[in-house]
């Protein structure tokens, strides 16, 4: 598994609809976020634990006229599932949060703190050995035991088809007529029923994909200008904008910038 770390400050950053396909966790050091997620406004301000589970579609954009800070952790949440089994002693569901944003001090205090010494370059051995004791803690506070998270595969048959046509298309200029021929339902229902079910309608599904995807590709030594290409935008220009729309940073940013990190073996 891979953890990837995120130290950035937005000041009139926007996000719009999106989710991410590992588990966010990290904390608010200065200024408040504002973002929709499971159909309601969230504020979380300066000291907050801010969390996002995989597949949540939510926005994000300031609270406050200086903007956000924030450190964040992405990881795969399979990570969060072998932590409370090993707490349990015995194999457990993975865990759910149904809150984004959270007021504990101690625990922020904590999350901080090891995301700055990952920054530091300490031994491999005590950064895993923070970040699973670190991780158990949250989890024993404000795990929700009983709801079961993650659950996927229970999009509508139309839906399922949908997604598994646009990541296999990744590159072309797919039609909504593709997809009413694919499924059989009329175009207004078809993108009704997707958005209901996915938090956002098809052709932002399709972009977020891509933005994804050529996140992934950045870890190659492929030139930005190919990536883009390899990933349905028209040209370089096209990825960097639509790539800082979502990650509020450049593609090239991303690169010379992130931090992977390999944790713990299953």
């Amino acid at each position: 598994m891979q953890l990837e770390l995120l130290h950035a400050r937005f000041l009139r950053q926007t996000f719009p609809k999106h989710s991410h396909e590992v588990f966010a966790l990290g904390v608010i050091e200065g200024g408040a976020l504002n973002y929709l997620y499971r159909g309601a406004s969230v504020t979380a301000a300066s000291g907050d634990i801010n969390l996002c589970v995989p597949g949540e579609v939510h926005t994000g954009q300031p609270a406050s006229p200086e903007g956000w800070s924030y450190r964040m952790f992405y990881f795969d949440a399979r990570l969060l599932q072998q932590v409370a089994s090993r707490l349990a002693l015995k194999a457990q569901p993975m865990p759910f949060f149904q809150s984004s944003t959270i007021n504990d001090p101690a625990t922020a205090v904590r999350i901080r703190k090891l995301h700055q010494q990952f920054e530091s370059g300490a031994g491999r051995l005590e950064h895993e050995s923070h970040l699973m004791d670190v991780l158990a803690q949250f989890i024993r506070r404000h795990a929700d035991a009983r709801t079961p998270v993650f659950k996927t595969g229970q999009e509508p048959k139309a839906v399922i088809q949908i997604k598994r046509y646009l990541a296999e298309h990744l590159t072309e200029d797919v039609s909504l007529d593709a997809l009413v021929s694919l499924t059989g339902l009329s175009r207004y229902y078809l993108v009704r029923a997707f958005h209901e079910a996915v938090g956002m309608p098809p052709h932002q599904y399709l972009r977020q994909l891509r933005v994804n995807r050529a996140k992934t590709l950045l870890a190659t030594n492929l030139p930005l200008a190919e990536i883009a290409l390899a990933t349905g935008f028209s040209d370089q220009s096209h990825l960097n904008r639509w790539f800082r729309r979502f990650w509020g940073y450049t593609p090239g940013h991303y690169r010379n910038s992130v931090q992977d990190r390999p944790l713990v073996k299953d």
